[in-house]
């Protein structure tokens, strides 16, 4: 007897039908049956169902005679099923990846609940994935906390009976068959059967659970789905109700749900109404006079009335009142209209205000006093920016500090740093007096740099991609980009910062002005020759990380080819691979957090300790989605390797001199579409995967921590991180701030020298340190480190490939690595004991 029997009905879906069927076939959990029932369909359905078959024993094909609806056709599928559980889905619809995995483990945690709700997310027919926007109903709390109203793990509806405001069809739940067989439940016929079938399982169950989790991805047709079609077949779901009410009535222990259905019945005669071209004209009078019969007829004793405009459209809907009712539409449509053409009459008058305001402030005198500060397009406290404003607080404390964000990022600021938001007054103010400007982007196209101000472009990370005026033959990347004002824009430039000769001479030639080269290092990296290994471990407690766990930091960038966040890895198989030693923290970019964060390719997740959200995909893994965490560096701190494909965190990260794994799986369309300046795959910071089987290959043999990672991570912090010391910013304030001459400035640590934070779990390759790398993290080197009773248990990944997992205590004393013989021909020995500035040549 399978697990799971999943019901694919089907009837003119012959597009979309070998999708359906794949997305339940390869499933990597196994115990299923697939029963694909054609219902007479005129198009090519049959035959790709048998073609299934064929090739797979788990498929069960049933044609049916003659056209029989989508409900006697789930029926028949019913009749034929032998699985524990029923799942339905529609022939154009189909199953996220591990969703019947995540449903299997969610059952058996659950002890067998006889319905299961979980989530699915909207697919419109450019692709485009939306989740359910109510899927906070669906929020599984924890069971061990008695004040999270959520923590009952299996209920009945009365105990959430919130679950009926969700949409009310049968594929987003799992049913236990003998439930349906002992109830007697089958689909009726009609346009609405989700209606008469929902309502009723939902009620009688006995046990209840959720997941959440997307598990369906409903497709939204351009045209031609069956809710979007003109038809008085939507007279129906009358006759649906009533088959409720019925039900309702055969069982008088549930008479106390009928004011809630009496809401969803109005609610959803609404919504009908509502909807444009749905009713044909001729069917509307129709429809509001039966809409009226079933209010009056349905309407339980004492009803709430419903506030506000609710309240009137309810009251039309009972006396039938067409017309009236469309009156009281239209007068909403034109009350919003008026208010959009007062809003938009009102920003313009504000801006033409402002824009003077501007004026006005820019014949007042530059304030010497003043400095303001933005970040990633105002998304708060960030970056170099950060670490330079914090070291200004420290050596300047005449100066005032100001930075540009918008309320959601307000709570990143520290204490005694002004806010200023985006195109205020204040704003404009603050941007014609202040003194310094530093910001990690251009600031506004509006402002106008004076006489006696210092921009400082700090930049934010070291280019793999092309940027600037190398994206003129980049259109995929360029995105209309107008290069003439992005140049007029370089002009405003005092200085420009870089990291290592690599960056420098990528700027200077795609920013092309006279602007100042400041290669003194990246501000935002200091805090990893600082941190101490308390705040490693505190930083870890406070993200959720479990003591003794290796935490892999997984930090995608950003496709120019594609429109949209598209996730490369299935996050759960690769949690699973790696074993319950290894937690993954997930951080997208920060183009898709925080509407993105979603740390898989399904979506599900749950809140943890108010930082990050994390998927529990089994008791062997664990991931974490943090996305929406505020600084990228405390990750990496945190993070005892990085796991990522061309993101420039790869730069700052190997400052931390812990593994770095490139997942490179789409490398040639990457370079394609936004070039690179170098191979990333030729010259890596540690060993490269081109597939997910070859990224869990890294892990479960050892390669990602062993002695050629190291060697390779040791090329490439030579190369890239020539002046990362920790005083990078101290440089940068002293010589833009105070007007320090360079000679008098900090001197470069050398590579050697440098102590970088300590990872909270060592990775050492099971091998004496030779002349060809070290042994993994914070530099260190020398023999494997030998278990002991005081060492935190090893990864099951690690424990295979040989690989000792040490804590900070038990890890020898770091050593410098030499280079290997491959390294690049221009990589720098060591860092100059001066770095002095240089003029950018004028273009």
């Amino acid at each position: 007897m399978p697990r799971f029997s999943v019901i694919v009905p089907a009837y003119e879906v012959q597009p979309y039908l070998n999708d359906c069927l794949r997305s339940v076939l390869e499933q990597d959990f196994t115990d299923l049956e697939l029963i694909a029932v054609d219902d007479h369909s005129p198009d090519a359905c049959g035959a790709i169902i048998d073609e299934a078959a064929a090739c797979d024993p788990r498929v069960r094909p049933v044609h049916l005679p003659e056209n029989a609806g989508l409900g006697r056709a789930r029926n028949a599928g019913i009749r034929r099923a032998t699985g524990d559980y029923l799942l339905f889905l529609d022939g154009d619809d189909t199953l996220a990846p591990g969703s019947l995995r995540a449903i299997a483990d969610r059952l058996a945690r659950t002890g067998e609940p006889q319905v299961l709700v979980f989530d699915y997310a909207r697919v419109d027919w450019t692709g485009e994935a939306v989740r359910n926007v109510r899927a906070e109903l669906l929020r599984q709390g924890d069971p061990e906390d008695p004040e999270d109203p959520h923590a009952r793990q299996v209920f009945r509806l009365d105990q959430r009976p919130e679950l009926l405001r969700l949409l009310m069809v049968a594929w987003n739940k799992a049913y236990r068959r003998d439930f349906v067989r002992k109830e007697g439940f089958a689909f009726p016929p009609g346009f609405y059967e989700d209606t008469a079938w929902t309502f009723p399982v939902l009620l009688t169950a006995e046990s209840i659970a959720v997941l959440d989790r997307v598990c369906v991805h409903y497709r939204q047709r351009r045209r031609g789905g069956i809710l979007r079609t003109t038809s008085h077949r939507h007279l129906d779901v009358f006759e649906q109700y009533d088959r409720v009410f019925r039900f309702l009535d055969a069982r008088p222990g549930l008479a106390h749900w009928r004011p809630a259905l009496f809401q969803r019945m109005v609610d959803h005669f609404g919504v009908i109404a509502a909807a444009p071209g749905r009713l044909p004209v001729r069917a509307r009078a129709e429809f509001f006079r039966r809409a009226g019969a079933h209010h009056r007829r349905y309407r339980p004793l004492g009803a709430a009335t419903p506030p506000g405009r609710a309240r009137w459209r309810g009251l039309l809907l009972r006396l039938g009142a067409r017309r009236a009712y469309h009156l009281l539409r239209g007068a909403d449509r034109l009350r919003r209209r008026t208010a959009e053409c007062g809003l938009t009459a009102f920003t313009r008058a504000r801006r033409a205000a402002l824009w003077l305001h501007y004026r006005v402030q820019r014949c007042r005198p530059v304030d010497p006093g003043l400095a303001v500060f933005a970040a990633y397009w105002h998304r708060g406290y960030a970056c170099h920016p950060a670490a330079i404003e914090a070291k200004v607080r420290e050596l300047a404390p005449g100066l005032r500090t100001a930075w540009i964000t918008t309320p959601e990022y307000a709570h990143t600021l520290p204490p005694g740093v002004r806010r200023l938001h985006p195109g205020s007054a204040a704003y404009w103010t603050a941007l014609a007096r202040a003194r310094f400007l530093v910001n990690n982007v251009n600031f506004t196209q509006g402002m106008r740099k004076r006489p006696g101000q210092i921009h400082l472009q700090t930049h934010h990370g070291t280019p793999l991609k092309h940027m600037g005026l190398d994206l003129r033959d980049r259109p995929a990347a360029a995105r209309g980009m107008d290069f003439g004002k992005l140049l007029e824009r370089v002009d405003r430039w005092d200085y420009s910062l870089s990291a290592n000769r690599h960056t420098t001479l990528v700027w200077e030639r795609v920013y092309p002005s006279g602007y100042t080269t400041l290669p003194y290092g990246a501000p935002r990296n200091d805090v990893f020759q600082r941190a101490t290994e308390d705040e490693v471990a505190r930083l870890r407690a406070r993200l959720g990380i479990p003591a003794g766990t290796v935490a892999v930091l997984y930090a995608p960038t950003h496709r120019d080819y594609q429109r949209r966040y598209v996730p490369r890895l299935d996050l759960e198989r690769v949690a699973r691979a790696l074993g319950p030693g290894f937690t993954l923290l997930v951080r997208t970019h920060y183009f898709h957090a925080p509407a993105t964060s979603v740390a898989s390719p399904t979506g599900r997740a749950l809140d943890v300790s108010g930082h990050g959200r994390a998927l529990d995909v089994s008791e062997y893994s664990r991931v974490l989605d943090v996305s929406g965490y505020g600084r990228v560096e405390e990750l990496c701190l945190a993070a005892d390797a990085l796991l990522t494909d061309y993101s420039s965190i790869m730069f700052d990260y190997a400052n931390l001199d812990r593994p770095i794994v490139i997942h490179a799986d789409d490398w040639d369309a990457y370079r394609a579409a936004r070039g690179a300046y170098f191979d990333i795959t030729a010259a890596p910071p540690g060993p490269v995967s081109r597939t997910e089987d070859e990224l869990i290959a890294l892990f479960a043999g050892g390669a990602w921590c062993g002695p050629r990672s190291a060697a390779l991570r040791a090329a490439f912090r030579a190369r890239f991180c020539p002046y990362d010391d920790g005083r990078a910013a101290e440089r940068v304030v002293r010589r833009v701030f105070l007007g320090e001459r360079p000679a008098l400035l900090p001197p470069v640590v050398p590579l050697a020298e440098r102590r970088p934070a300590p990872a909270a779990v060592r990775t050492l390759p099971n091998v004496p340190a030779g002349p060809g790398g070290s042994g993994g993290s914070g530099g260190s080197g020398g023999p494997a480190v030998p278990a002991g009773p005081d060492r935190p248990a090893e990864p099951r990944a690690a424990r295979r490939a040989g690989v000792v997992c040490a804590s900070p205590a038990a890890s020898p004393a770091a050593t410098p690595v030499t280079a290997p013989a491959t390294a690049p021909a221009n990589a720098p020995v060591s860092a100059p004991a001066t770095s002095l500035p240089h003029r950018s040549r004028p273009h």
